[in-house]
């Protein structure tokens, strides 16, 4: 038996509507439906091959190589290219709650770098 599609499959396939800011044959980009600051979108690859980021292999270069040309040139689109904060949850304990590679892009927030561990329980 497959294993059930993810949400994010569901979105890619048009099972489950979604906003999307821009699609290529490789990935896609949506609002997330959850955003945790003004401008959040999620940067999605097509395939769901890469379930987190370290299960990644070399095999997948190019499509990583890709997702972050897209954070380039979607945070240009949206306006935020000068300060932006680039997010991959790897793994439940890093906050990744949809098993299927994904970026964040948060923008229009003030970000400091001490703030990173903030949510982690860290100081």
């Amino acid at each position: 038996m497959a294993n059930p599609k993810t949400i994010f499959e569901k979105v890619i396939d048009g099972d489950i509507s979604s906003e999307k800011i821009y699609e290529d044959d490789l990935a896609i980009v949506i609002k997330d439906i959850n955003p945790q600051a003004p401008t959040h979108v999620l940067i999605i690859p097509k395939t769901n091959e890469i379930p987190k980021l370290s299960d990644a292999t070399k095999d997948h270069q190019t499509l990583l190589g890709h997702l972050l040309l897209v954070a380039g040139k979607i945070s240009r689109q949206l306006g935020v290219d000068e300060a932006f904060r680039l997010i991959i949850n790897n793994g439940a304990a890093a906050g990744q709650t949809v098993f299927h590679l994904h970026l964040h892009i948060l923008a229009n927030k003030s970000f400091d770098e001490r703030s990173i561990g903030n949510d982690l329980g860290h100081d």
